[in-house]
Formats: structure tokens, sequence, C-alpha cells
């Protein structure tokens, strides 16, 4: 690109040089052509007003006294009445010449010539200089080619740089400018889609992480159903552990579901109506087993008979993000207790363990923030959740642990209460 430009502009500029320069020559050359016409001329008329004055005078003309008045490189021939012979002053030259004849009052006549050599070394200099001015201005447009070809190609380089960074997976926004408009613009969208970029890789990794760790216990406890099926004989088992199995089946998808909607847009909730008690029963069942396995307890009390608004599978996946921290941070008995306050329902879990840290308080729903060594995953997405379909889920109390999950209740069981 840059000998492009430099080509371009050293076109361009030749093209000037020889328009401007041939009409440059053919003026000079005529204009020297017509002044050096002009002196000869002027030089006779001189002359021949010196003669006049002399014979009018009665002075003698001579060679000698004729001399002194003309130019060196010209020539004079001087005819005067009565004499027989022409003066002649200096050499006459040879070859084409510029003549002017001039005739006097009293018959003289002068003619003075001067060699066209003379004017062909006047217009020789004048070319020199406009050829040495056209040299200049070639060089001057040169450097100054080349000094554009660089402002032009050096930004475009870094441009393609960006691009070439931006589809190695390198999102990082570069914000040069180059003092280009059109330069300027095409940074700008460069930035602008890195920012993009970086903003949905971020999204995909969240979502990795989400998923892996909201699906990591549910799966392990589909696991369990599993194996308990295949180490039992009796079909009333089998059959009440598959049912079981098939309903967390449908959890885990409306997990999955609820967590790539997140990942568009957080705030696409698809609540619903439902009856909060089966949520909280399925949770207390699914997770029964592993408190079991732990030597602990999963109890319920407080207010029966709720319908809260909100996303079955999203409310199941908040409990079970509470239970599973419970039981893996916490020690004791885990308490869910359901609740009346305002318009909204609550589901508090809670547990007799040592509660969460006091330098953590209402940190422990941050992303990587965690006071036992885990990921610091499951509150923060629990929290997500909740706030998708217009919940809220809060600390209530740090020792011992106390969270509540907010959810608005059916407009119909709201008015009854």
């Amino acid at each position: 690109m840059r000998r492009r430009l430099i080509n371009s502009t050293l076109a361009v500029v030749l093209v000037v040089i020889a328009v401007f320069g041939v009409s440059l020559v053919i003026v000079e050359t005529r204009t020297i052509e017509n002044s050096a016409q002009e002196s000869v001329e002027s030089e006779a008329l001189r002359l021949l007003s010196i003669v006049d004055g002399r014979l009018i005078g009665g002075e003698a003309v001579t060679p000698k006294v004729l001399s002194e008045q003309i130019t060196t490189d010209r020539y004079a021939r001087i005819t005067v009445p009565g004499q027989s012979t022409p003066l002649e002053i200096g050499d006459r030259p040879s070859g084409g010449v510029i003549a002017a004849e001039e005739r006097g009052a009293k018959g003289v006549t002068v003619r003075v010539e001067e060699s066209h050599g003379t004017v062909g070394r006047e217009i020789g200099r004048t070319l020199l200089i406009i050829l040495a001015v056209a040299l200049l201005a070639v060089a001057a447009a040169v450097i100054l080619a080349v000094r554009q070809a660089h402002r032009l190609a050096a930004p475009l380089t870094d441009l393609a740089e960006t691009a070439e960074r931006l589809g190695s997976g390198d999102p990082r926004p570069r914000h040069r400018r180059y003092g280009v408009p059109e330069l300027d613009r095409v940074a700008d969208v460069l930035d602008a889609s890195a920012e993009r970029i970086a903003r949905m890789l971020t999204a995909e990794r969240r979502l990795a992480a989400d998923a892996s760790h909201q699906l990591r216990t549910p799966l392990t406890a589909l696991s369990m159903r599993l194996e308990e099926i295949t180490l039992t004989d009796e079909p009333e088992t089998v059959k009440e552990e598959a049912t079981i199995a098939l309903a967390q089946v449908e959890r885990l998808t409306d997990v999955v579901q609820r967590l790539l909607t997140n990942s568009r847009d957080p705030r696409s909730g698809s609540a619903v109506a439902f009856d909060l008690d089966e949520v909280v029963k399925q949770q207390i069942e699914e997770w029964r087993p592993a408190s079991r396995s732990e030597g602990r307890a999963i109890v319920r009390s407080g207010k029966k008979g709720l319908r809260a608004v909100g996303t079955p599978g999203a409310v199941a996946q908040v409990l079970a993000t509470l239970i599973e921290n419970s039981l893996m941070h916490g020690g004791g008995t885990v308490a869910l207790r359901t609740r009346v306050t305002g318009n909204q329902a609550v589901v508090e879990v809670s547990d007799e363990g040592p509660g969460v840290p006091a330098d953590l308080g209402a940190r422990v729903f941050e992303r990587t923030v965690s006071g036992r060594n885990s990921t610091g995953l499951g509150l923060a997405v629990a929290r997500d959740l909740a706030e998708a379909d217009g919940g809220r889920l809060e600390l209530l109390q740090q020792q011992p642990p106390i969270f509540a999950l907010f959810l608005s209740r059916e407009a119909d069981s709201a008015h009854e209460a």
C-alpha cells in the first residue's frame, strides 16, 4: 500500500510539473525572444538618434565614436547619405541573428544585429532554473508521499493486527486513535466488537461454570436413585424410585433451560403460580438420602398451603443450593420453614452450624467469594435465579445461618390471607 500511495502521489506531481513546466518553458522562451528583439530595436533607435544629432551639429560620424554607444556582443551597420561606404561597428554574427533596422529623417539607416546564440544561452539558463525547481518539487513530493504513506499505512497495519488479535481469541480493546476520521471510525468499531466479544466470552464461561456447579449435585442425587433401583428387586420400590428419578430429570431439564435463558437475558422470566409446598416437599425427599448418609436430618415447619409466583424449577434449584450449603458447610438439623410477610411467601433454610464468617456478611452472594474453600458460585447463581422471577435471596442471620427466599404470592391466596 505504501508503494501505491507513493507512486500515485508522484504520478500526480509529475503530471502537474509536466503541464505547468512545459507551459512555463514556452512562455519564458517567447518572453526572452521578445525581450531580445525589443532590446535590439531599442539599440537601433538609440544609435539612429545619436547619428542624426551629430549630423545636425556638423560633427563627424566615425566608427570609433559610435563603438562606445553599442553593446560589445552586437553588430551595427550605419548607412549615411553622401558616404559611399557604410559604417560598421563590431563583428557581424554568423548563423541565425536577431535584427532591427531603423531609418531616420535625413536618410540615415541603422541596422543592429545580435547572434541568436545569446538568446539561446539565456533560454538555456532559464530552462536549468525551471528544471532545478521541478527536481526540488519532486524531492519534496517524495518526502511528503513517504510521510503520508507511513501515516496511513501504519494505522492500517495496526488495525489489521487488532483484527488478527480478535480472531485469535484476544478480545481486549486497544483504544488507539490515529487522527484520521475514517481510520478512527474503524478503530471504534473494532473496539466495540472486542468489548462485545469479551462480554460474550465472559457470559459463556459464566454459563459453563454455573451449569457445572448447578448440575453436579442433582446429577449425583439422580445417580444415587438409579443405584437404589439397581440394588432392589421390589417392583414397588423400583416404581417409586423411577418416578422420583423422572421428576428429577424434568427438574434438571428445567434448570438447564433456565440457565440458558438467564445467559441470554437475565430479565426474561417465566414466572407462573405454583404450589410452594410441593416444591419444598420434593427437595426434602431428594436430599433426605444425602442427609441420612451424613447422620443428619431435614425437617420442615411453618405455614402450609402457600402458592407463590415464580419458576418452579428455579425455586427448587435455589432451595437445593441452600440445603446443599447447609449439609456441606453447616451442622446439625437442616430446617425449612415457610411463612408469610405482607404479600410475599418466604422459605427460610437454617442449620445449627457455625454460620457465615463475620467478615463475609452480604458478600457471601458474590461470585468466587467463599468462606469454606468452595467455588463460591452456588449462592451467586441462586440469587440470580431468584431475582430473574422477581424474588430475592437474603441472609437474615449469620450465626446460626438463616437464608430466606422471598417470592411473590398468588393474588387470590394473598387476598385470602
